[in-house]
């Protein structure tokens, strides 16, 4: 920790000159809470199995004060889902890559860089940007405050529906071992809707990179968000996110986190319910093999009544992965009426993989229906020894009770074009074929 703190001490000019003004006032606050809290220990009750000082003590080189790549990033790393009739932007290495769009948003919408929205819209920025990570947060959002150069903002004013899905291309991509911090930040405001798809993307080098984002969602009334997130990296990459969410009465958010090709995951996810009749739904898939770690933790609270939530992940584990997921519920004195189910339903293809699990439920209220529920095991050997019965080989019948298992999240995605395009993806990592979704990248 002391290099980091050390570094942002000695670098704090550098570190303010990328970025607006707005955004470097939080850095001396965040630089307090990191020197306080530091990173999550291992073996703490939310990160048992997730070992974050470990991870981060290289010396990776922070990636700050460069503007990402040169050529176009469109046609540098094409990210294809054939069908998706979408609007398309670029992160590069944390920073928003300004470019000529294809298809105009309606007016009033801003898509674009963190530090431009600064620029632009200082008193909203003012309102949303670090108000759930400093008051949610933990010291691995604080080191993500001090740090970071830009990012992502979408902000939808009041009653506008974006049809066509809005598409993010996430990409780590440098030559030498480096630390990147991203941001997030969306804002619906009441009746707006909207869907969000983030590709998370690294070069294929032999450079290593870590990267810390946050990502805070304030869902206004009535609103409806969709926010999917596909993980295809690569072995040598270190992701962890951290994702807050804030619904209002009557909104609707959909969460889908796949991870399909990674090194080491960490995925945080707190969502609180503030108004009646506000609904969740949070899904994550993650196949892994070789030597591969994916670790999710949620939170949901249901802050007050006639709230529903579905939570459901599902690891698909072989060799000597690690997969982890641990699962809260909290219902609030005075929340009746909540609806909340969270399950976790793990394969495991191999004696040395491993998985841990721990669900939760916290109800401080009557009148409810809660459920929470964990399985992990082999392949039905019953199931498959029917399928071979009826011709089918040992490995195409594995195939297929894999790509089945699959399919209560992949349903949970919300774009037809996507749920293809993913369905194929996951047949291709099944059969070991190389996956991208990227075109020639």
């Amino acid at each position: 920790m002391k290099q980091y703190t050390d570094f942002f001490k000695s670098h704090r000019q550098i570190i303010n000159q990328s970025s607006h003004s707005l955004l470097n006032h939080h850095r001396e606050k965040a630089f307090d809470s990191f020197s306080e809290k530091g990173f999550p220990v291992c073996g703490s009750e939310d990160y048992q199995h997730t070992d974050i000082p470990k991870w981060l003590e290289p010396d990776f080189g922070f990636y700050i004060g460069h503007r990402g790549t040169s050529g176009n990033p469109g046609k540098l790393y094409p990210c294809n889902v054939p069908g998706l009739s979408s609007y398309s932007y670029f992160v590069i290495n944390g920073y928003f890559y300004p470019h000529e769009v294809k298809k105009e948003l309606p007016q009033g919408v801003f898509s674009g860089s963190l530090n431009s929205f600064a620029e632009n819209h200082p008193e909203l920025f003012s309102k949303y940007y670090n108000r759930l990570a400093e008051q949610k947060g933990a010291g691995l959002s604080a080191f993500n405050t001090m740090f970071v150069q830009d990012g992502y903002v979408l902000y939808i004013p009041k009653n506008i529906v974006i049809n066509d899905p809005i598409q993010l291309t996430d990409i780590a991509d440098t030559n030498r071992d480096s630390l990147i911090n991203r941001r997030i930040l969306i804002i619906l405001e009441s009746g707006a809707e909207a869907k969000l798809l983030v590709c998370d993307h690294a070069a294929e080098n032999e450079s290593v990179s870590a990267s810390t984002q946050v990502a805070e969602l304030f869902i206004g009334e009535n609103a409806s968000f969709d926010f999917y997130e596909l993980e295809e990296s690569s072995k040598k990459n270190i992701r962890l996110t951290s994702n807050f969410v804030r619904q209002a009465s009557s909104s609707r958010v959909v969460i889908n986190n796949i991870t399909l090709d990674n090194g080491i995951t960490r995925n945080n996810y707190e969502i609180d319910l503030d108004g009646e009749n506000a609904e969740t739904h949070l899904y994550g898939l993650a196949i892994v093999d070789e030597k591969q770690r994916v670790d999710n933790f949620t939170l949901i609270n249901h802050n007050t009544a006639h709230c529903r939530s579905n939570e459901l992940f599902k690891y698909i584990l072989d060799h000597e992965a690690v997969g982890a997921f641990g699962g809260k519920i909290t219902v609030a004195q005075g929340a009746r009426k909540t609806q909340a189910y969270q399950n976790n339903r793990n394969l495991s293809g191999s004696k040395n993989c491993r998985m841990f699990s721990k669900p939760q439920l916290i109800i401080h209220a009557d009148d409810v229906k809660c459920s929470h529920g964990m399985t992990t095991g082999q392949l039905d050997e019953t199931a498959l020894f029917y399928l071979q019965s009826r011709g089918i080989p040992k490995s195409e019948a594995v195939f297929l009770l894999k790509y089945a298992f699959t399919n209560d999240v992949i349903q949970g995605v919300r774009i037809d074009s996507l749920k293809e395009r993913l369905k194929m993806l996951i047949e291709k990592r099944f059969k070991g074929e190389l996956i991208r979704c990227r075109g020639c990248f």
